[in-house]
């Protein structure tokens, strides 16, 4: 008999993707599957939808508390010992369990992520595949969560033993909970494996995302998860070189995102990463930028690009409001 696998997908307001996220779990080749929805109080036609699925689905509806409330209820309420977290928007294809449930057991790993794609939505209404995001075999997988490699969440299935040890999601977080989930359940010994192929599909709509939708909010929840994990690891005795320059590559892709919203929280981020790394440099991929760093240093590099990245929003910002 196969082993049951339970997908929880938390939903609030999706009545657009809802019932392509479930359909894409009900046509699964992999049999043994329930179905777990948590409607996160949804106000437009979630819940409706979600109701016609009757018994082909396990589904529960509540005031709404985060997508992270949501996929733990989701988890209290499964019996599975294989785990597919899926957002509402976000749909897998017909193979990806079979496949994915298959390694697990050949490899006898507690987590399996595979490659993705996004499904690009525009402004009129139509809709494209994108390229296929190659997620590749991570050496060190907590030191590439930590130096802000990402997979999409839809592409992973976890063992429930996995989830069970890694403490669940935190509900304090609105931002970056798929990282701080992976991170946790990484940090708790899990075997993490790479399986080529796409089967995952990750929605974007236009250009919002969760971190242009509201960057204070994205950079403060990342910021707490590298911080969460930094001192962790120092508790352990953990804190080896390697992860201290994963984190100073973070902060500093995080100083750089704080630039133009707020010049003290880049020097801040800044600060952090050389705080960690005193040797640190950025990887850039401009020639200039790294010829003047390997003379003058990462610190004074850092200024002159800055002095530079202002001058150019200036005059775009001036284009702008020229032709406005």
């Amino acid at each position: 008999m196969s082993n049951l696998v339970s997908v929880i997908i938390p939903c609030c307001n999706a009545e657009k993707w809802i019932a392509e996220a479930i359909d894409s779990c009900l046509q699964q080749t992999y049999s043994a599957i329930e179905i777990i929805v948590i409607d996160d109080g949804s106000t437009d036609n979630s819940l409706e939808i979600i109701k016609r699925y009757k018994d082909k689905i396990i589904w529960e509806t509540s005031p709404h508390k985060g997508g992270n409330y949501a996929r733990n209820r989701g988890f209290d309420l499964s019996r599975g010992e294989y785990i597919q977290y899926l957002d509402a928007d976000d749909y897998i294809l017909p193979e990806k369990i079979a496949r994915q449930v298959s390694f697990l057991e050949q490899t006898a790993a507690d987590v399996v992520y595979g490659d993705w794609r996004h499904q690009r939505h525009l402004s009129d209404g139509s809709s494209f595949l994108d390229n296929i995001e190659i997620s590749e075999s991570q050496t060190d997988i907590l030191a590439s969560l930590l130096a802000n490699w990402w997979v999409a969440l839809a592409a992973l299935l976890y063992k429930r033993t996995a989830v069970e040890k890694s403490g669940g999601w935190d509900e304090t977080l609105t931002a970056a909970q798929d990282r701080d989930f992976f991170i946790s359940v990484v940090m708790n010994q899990a075997k993490v494996v790479y399986q080529p192929g796409c089967y995952a599909i990750y929605r974007r709509h236009g250009a919002v995302t969760v971190s242009t939708s509201s960057k204070s909010r994205w950079l403060k929840c990342h910021y707490l998860v590298l911080s969460k994990v930094e001192q962790k690891l120092l508790h352990r005795n953990q804190l080896s070189l390697k992860y201290r320059h994963a984190l100073a590559k973070s902060y500093f892709d995080l100083a750089r995102e704080s630039l133009f919203i707020d010049y003290s929280q880049y020097l801040f981020f800044l600060e952090e990463a050389l705080n960690l790394f005193p040797e640190f440099k950025a990887n850039s991929k401009r020639p200039v930028y790294k010829f003047v760093q390997n003379l003058f240093g990462f610190r004074q590099t850092e200024r002159i690009a800055c002095g530079v990245l202002f001058i150019k929003q200036f005059f775009t910002s001036g284009k702008l409001g020229m032709t406005s």
